[in-house]
């Protein structure tokens, strides 16, 4: 299998412009402050020699410009649209691709292996959420097929449902269940501290 590429989802960690759900139980800085930590931590813990590691940013012209992000890994900007076109672009480089997102504690080298795994034999693999949505989402080198990501009910139970409906007749496999953090109760369940930068 060609080299795959992971793509981050990494938006700039500003108060009040990131983890906005999170910020309204614990507050904007906090917030801010454990999004730039767990995002640092996740890029640490994931960079591997089986795959390239690029960085998804956001907004676009600051992404691309911050000194926050790892200046030796690649940056693309999202672009524009609801979350579905921003991935939907992502997804349509060079396959195998995996987005993920920069907002779950649990991911590891490991998670990730599974899902390049997964793509050896199907077209595309998912890692699915508690709260029906997913922390992954991964293509082979087939391109997606028209109307792909579009309809989503994002934010949501309904985000795995509907995105894999939007595949068609592809091959699907799902991966591991992990959480990503949206709000202050994600934290509690986790028992992650906000306070906590060695976590």
């Amino acid at each position: 299998m060609i080299r795959p590429t992971v793509v981050v989802m990494v938006k700039e960690p500003r108060p009040g412009r990131v983890k906005t759900r999170l910020a309204r139980g614990i507050g904007k800085v906090p917030a801010a402050w454990w999004y730039r930590h767990q995002s640092a931590r996740l890029l640490r813990r994931l960079r591997d020699p089986r795959w390239h590691l690029v960085l998804a940013v956001s907004p676009d012209a600051e992404g691309l410009a911050s000194r926050v992000w790892p200046g030796d890994l690649p940056r693309i900007p999202q672009g524009g649209g609801d979350l579905g076109a921003r991935m939907a672009r992502l997804l349509a480089l060079p396959g195998p691709v995996l987005v993920i997102g920069s907002d779950i504690p649990g991911v590891t080298c490991a998670h990730l292996a599974r899902a390049v795994h997964a793509l050896a034999t199907h077209d595309a693999v998912f890692g699915p959420a508690p709260d029906g949505g997913y922390w992954l989402i991964g293509l082979g080198p087939r391109p997606a097929p028209p109307g792909f990501l579009k309809g989503v009910r994002w934010s949501g139970p309904h985000a795995l449902t509907d995105s894999r409906a939007t595949l068609g007749d592809r091959r699907i496999e799902q991966v591991d269940l992990l959480a990503d953090v949206d709000c202050a109760e994600d934290l509690l369940r986790g028992k992650i501290a906000v306070d906590d930068p060695i976590r």
